[in-house]
Parts: C-alpha cells; sequence; structure tokens
C-alpha cells in the first residue's frame, strides 16, 4: 500500500518518532561523508505552483545525496498550467517518477493529487498545511532542548499554514503547545477542536501570557504568499504580537526563538532578536534537508 504526506496527521506517533530518528542518522552521515546512495535511478517530481527557496533546495539536494534525481516542474511550463485535471497529472506523473512533491495553494489539490497518484505524494506547503516544515522543527527541537513533549513551546502570531501543523503536532505529540493569535485569525476550527482534547494545549489572545515560562517561542509571517492585499491591516492587527527582547522576559531564560522563513525584521520579530537566535533559525532551515532525506526514503521503501 503506497503511503502519502499531505500532513501531520497522515502519519502515528510511532512513524514520527522514526522519521526524527532517522533524520538524526542521516545528519551525521552527511557531515561523516559515510551517506550511502540507497535510490540511484529514483526520480522526484517536484510540482511548484508556489514560489520557493528551502522547499526546492532541500529536496533537490536530499534526493540527490540519496543518489537519486530530482525534475522542477512549474506551472508555465508543463500542462498543469493550462488547465490539466490534477487527475491526470497524477496518473502520467505515476508512470515517469517514484515520488511526487507539491507546494500548491489549495490542499484539496494536494489530496486530489495523492488520491490519483500510484506513488507517495508529499504536501511541500498548501494554504492550510505545512507538514515537512514542522517536521524539521521537531527535529531542531530535539538537537536543541531534548525531547519536545517535555518542554513548553509557544507560537506568537497568524493561524496559518504553519500554526496548523503545529497544531497537528500537538494533537499527534500530545504537547505543552499554546499558541497567541489575534481572535479573527484563528487556526483551522476542527484542529482546535481536536487539540483541546489534549489539556496541555492553550489557545489565548495576549502573546506574554502565551509566552510565559516557554522553552521554545515560534513565529511566522504575518503576511503569506496571496494575502499581500491585507499587508496594511495585518500589520496593524498584528503590532502586539512581534517577539523582541521585551516579550521575551516572560519566557524562560534559556528558552530559544525559532521562524521558519522567510523572516520580515521589524514586523513578526525584531532585527536584534532575529540575530540573537539566528543559528537556530538557519539550522531550522539546513533540518528541512536532513528530515526530507528521512522522508523520501521512508515513503519510498514503504509504497
Amino acid at each position: 500500500m503506497k503511503r502519502d504526506f499531505t500532513k501531520l496527521l497522515d502519519i502515528s506517533v510511532k512513524e514520527g518518532e522514526y522519521l526524527l530518528k532517522r533524520a538524526h542518522v542521516l545528519k551525521r552521515q552527511r557531515r561523516a561523508a559515510r551517506a550511502r546512495l540507497p535510490f540511484a535511478g529514483k526520480i522526484l517530481a517536484m510540482i511548484f505552483e508556489k514560489a520557493s527557496t528551502r522547499t526546492r533546495l532541500s529536496f533537490e539536494v536530499g534526493m540527490r545525496e540519496l543518489g537519486g534525481h530530482a525534475i522542477f516542474l512549474s506551472p508555465g511550463e508543463t500542462q498543469i498550467g493550462r488547465g490539466e485535471p490534477v487527475r491526470d497529472t497524477a496518473r502520467v506523473l505515476s508512470r515517469y517518477v517514484d515520488v511526487i512533491m507539491i507546494r500548491t495553494y489549495a490542499q484539496d489539490v494536494v489530496e486530489e493529487l495523492a488520491g490519483w497518484a500510484a506513488v507517495p505524494v508529499i504536501n511541500g506547503l498548501s494554504d492550510l498545511y505545512h507538514p515537512c516544515q514542522i517536521l524539521a522543527d521537531l527535529f531542531t527541537i530535539e538537537e536543541y532542548k531534548g525531547d519536545a513533549r517535555k518542554i513548553k513551546i509557544a507560537y506568537v502570531g497568524d493561524g496559518n499554514n504553519v500554526a496548523n501543523s503545529w497544531l497537528e503536532a500537538s494533537i499527534l505529540f500530545g504537547l505543552d503547545f499554546t499558541i497567541a493569535v489575534p481572535a479573527q485569525y484563528r487556526p483551522a476550527e476542527d484542529l482546535l477542536e481536536k487539540a483541546a482534547e489534549n489539556k496541555r494545549f492553550h489557545i489565548v489572545a495576549d502573546p506574554r501570557e502565551a509566552v510565559k515560562g516557554a522553552d521554545v517561542v515560534y513565529t511566522d509571517v504575518w503576511v503569506s504568499m496571496g494575502q499581500e492585499s491585507e499587508k496594511k491591516k495585518r500589520r496593524r492587527d498584528f503590532a502586539d504580537y512581534k517577539i523582541d527582547e521585551r516579550l521575551l522576559r516572560q519566557a524562560d531564560r534559556k528558552a530559544i526563538v525559532m521562524h521558519c522563513l522567510p523572516a520580515y525584521r521589524g514586523e513578526e520579530i525584531s532585527e536584534d532578536t532575529f540575530e540573537r537566535y539566528s543559528d537556530v533559525i538557519f539550522t531550522q532551515a539546513e533540518n528541512r534537508l536532513h528530515v526530507q532525506k528521512a522522508l523520501l526514503e521512508w515513503l519510498i521503501k514503504n509504497s
């Protein structure tokens, strides 16, 4: 039976733990130049309807380091952008490649692609979820803080796709997770209902309340791709949700700050705070590579 990764709740706790452990091994192997090439001849198709830096680089480099090959597909260069049905694209690609990654707008497109493809499908980002990012974030937390289930994590900002995937992580792993978000920007309500079954989950309006005693403070952009027309309003609505040194006084004194990038200094995070925690933030970006190699390996082996 083929496996897909369209959101975090597609996997079990044990599978999530395996992927994180495997990513640690792959990272050590890469540094020691001992990585094997288990996927010689395997091909990853990468469909991009949204622009990307980290997603494209991490998947393309990761596939090459595993011994395979990655093919970049943009709407302007394929029939996808000319109105070909997703189900037809899925069936054609399944005849050519071993795994498909898509970075797109609608989650429905990801799920339709997964439903029709005969090979594994990975959600590289949609408007609803960003599961690969959160796997890399959990991996990064393990490196800096140990088991994410034993610490307090606070998310401050927009209830966007990153927030939704953090909610899924809190559901999957039973995390001590608090999100601070303005009422009009709440994450997906169905996920909030599921998350609320975990007594360690909280949603608040006050960033100071969320960050109090936190070991990890996380933020993301206030204006995501496709929301440019809302920029002025969002900047006003999120003015009190900036991660800066003043807010961090509420957190644990050994807390780390995380950001999935790109970052808009002076908006969701101050310049000095970003630079103070830049090693953590850029390690997050690097860790997309290691986690996604583990994910590619696992999906191909188990499909």
